[in-house]
C-alpha cells in the first residue's frame, strides 16, 4: 500500500487521480459568501439514577 495504489492518498497523489481518499475541492469564485454549517444538536445524557443509601454500621 502505496505509490501506485489506487485506494490510498499517496497512490492517487502518484497516478494524479482523485477520488473518496483523496477529494477534489474546486475553487470558488471571487465575492462568493462561505455560509458556515450549523452544529448538530447533542442529545441530553440520560439521568443517572442515585445508588441507595448506604446503613451505618453497627
Amino acid at each position: 500500500m502505496g505509490r501506485g495504489d489506487r485506494k490510498t492518498k499517496k497512490g492517487k497523489i502518484a497516478i494524479r487521480s482523485y477520488g473518496k481518499a483523496r477529494p477534489h475541492v474546486a475553487k470558488k469564485a471571487a465575492g462568493t459568501k462561505t455560509v458556515a454549517a450549523k452544529p448538530a444538536a447533542k442529545k441530553a445524557a440520560p439521568a443517572k439514577k442515585a445508588a441507595p443509601a448506604k446503613k451505618p454500621a453497627a
